[in-house]
């Protein structure tokens, strides 16, 4: 049965989506009462005389649940996002945390061995922060703990990656770097942590921290590179240790 005109006939626009909607695309009347005089084949694959009102208002609902499920998914994406940004944030210092830097360093020794390039790893720990807590206060503790993630994340490439491995340990990816100068760039960025001092509720104090480097080895997992950067961190915390030993004997 042919839908009768109640009004003059008004050209209409095709509505159009992305390609990931082509499956949606359709060409409608924008008020579904008439047919477009330039289209009367079929809408949505049913033929034009078949377009009774009850047709194209089944057909109005449908678009309108499918919108309403669209707008469904993309609220869940963007909240899974969300999700897994938190999951991969430490939540006092704002950088990548353990599980997020792990990762990170993996995808890093899969890259070196590919493409034959060569990444570093700096394992830091912060000297003396037990103290710090103990006698400042824990509150004061954060404020040392950011003012490290900032002294760090102000001296790195963008393509370093730096993430909070826990306590008071920090870690940092440099990318196409060797040993050789994956060593001057870790005293630099310990010096940079002592450059300024932290303050907090009235006390002022400088930070330190002990540092041990590795490069990524082929084969190597991630844990095992955190742990060979994580000894020669050791051995420099020791040697720091001894003359302060050796002056309290003395004493």
């Amino acid at each position: 049965m042919k839908v009768p005109e109640t009004g003059p006939v008004r050209p209409t626009a095709t509505q159009r989506r992305n390609p990931a909607s082509a499956t949606w695309a359709y060409d409608l009347p924008s008020d579904l009462g008439g047919a477009s005089p330039t289209d009367s084949a079929s809408v949505m694959g049913i033929p034009e005389p078949e377009l009774t009102p009850k047709v194209r208002q089944a057909i109005m609902t449908l678009m309108q649940k499918v919108e309403g499920l669209r707008a469904e998914v993309e609220r869940v994406n963007s909240r899974l996002a969300h999700m897994e940004r938190l999951a991969d944030e430490d939540t006092l210092v704002l950088i990548p945390n353990r599980r997020a830097f792990v990762r990170e360093m993996g995808r890093a020794i899969s890259y070196n061995e590919r493409y034959a390039a060569v990444s570093s790893l700096v394992y830091f720990d912060l000297n003396d922060f037990k103290r710090i807590n103990d006698e400042y206060g824990h509150a004061t503790g954060d404020a040392a703990l950011l003012h490290v993630a900032s002294a760090l994340s102000d001296n790195l490439r963008e393509s370093d990656m730096l993430g909070r491995l826990g306590g008071d340990e920090f870690g940092v990816i440099l990318s196409h770097t060797n040993a050789e100068q994956a060593l001057v760039k870790g005293h630099q960025l310990a010096q940079a942590i002592m450059a300024t001092p932290v303050e907090h509720g009235g006390a002022k104090f400088t930070m330190s921290a002990s540092y041990g480097i590795t490069t990524f080895k082929k084969g190597q997992s991630a844990q095992q590179a955190m742990d060979a950067a994580d000894r020669a961190m050791y051995v420099q915390k020791n040697a720091l240790k001894k003359p302060a030993l050796q002056a309290a004997k003395q004493q």
